[in-house]
């Protein structure tokens, strides 16, 4: 089994990548996917959440309230360590359940945008990073996210910077281009994910 990491900033486009490496035969481990199951209705992690940050942070129908928790986060150093205080080693734990259920074989890809800002490159074989401009970023998010450009900037102000990313990466995709020009970055990542699962 090869163990990936793949990261990028948001906007970078690393979900394209991820659904590219399926397709090509990847195991996918979405962090954020699982993020958000282990705080769902009636789990323990959501739970925990509620107990930390009170109830105004559920909908009338007793799901997360994202908007409202992040509101109370996003511009808190201490209220965000709180939160991933309770949802990390939740999601840590499926993420290795999700693993071990792999074929031995296995090219898994981790995707976890925020693996440059908790530290967590040692754990992986490797580590993919996909890269973009901040203008490039910017317009994606804007335009196609709908953001607004103070919010994006911010969101984007709170991730590490592009060269402490690229410092991780033991292969880069640089995703400045329009799709076409992404597809056969991520084929050649693929092969060699391939190659070096084949030498272990």
């Amino acid at each position: 089994m090869l163990k990936v990491g793949l990261t990028g900033g948001i906007g970078a486009g690393k979900s394209e990548v991820s659904r590219l490496l399926v397709e090509y035969g990847a195991v996918l481990i979405d962090s954020d996917r699982i993020a958000r199951e282990v705080v769902e209705p009636g789990t323990p992690g959501l739970a925990a959440v509620v107990e930390e940050f009170g109830p105004g942070v559920l909908t009338a129908e007793g799901a997360l309230d994202r908007p409202a928790l992040g509101a109370l986060v996003f511009a808190d150093a201490e209220r965000l360590a709180a939160l991933n205080a309770i949802v990390h080693p939740l999601v840590g734990a499926r993420a290795a359940e999700l693993e071990r259920a792999a074929p031995e074989d296995a090219v898994v890809v981790h995707d976890v945008p925020l693996l440059t800002e908790n530290g967590l490159a040692p754990l992986y074989d490797l580590v993919v990073v996909v890269d973009a401009s901040a203008e490039t970023q910017l317009d994606r998010l804007v335009r196609l996210r709908g953001m607004t450009e103070s919010d994006a900037r911010a969101r984007m102000a709170a991730q590490a910077t592009r060269d402490r990313r690229r410092a991780v990466a033991d292969l880069v995709v640089d995703n400045d281009g329009p799709l076409e020009a992404l597809e056969p970055q991520v084929r050649t990542v693929w092969d060699e994910l391939v190659r070096r699962a084949a030498a272990r």
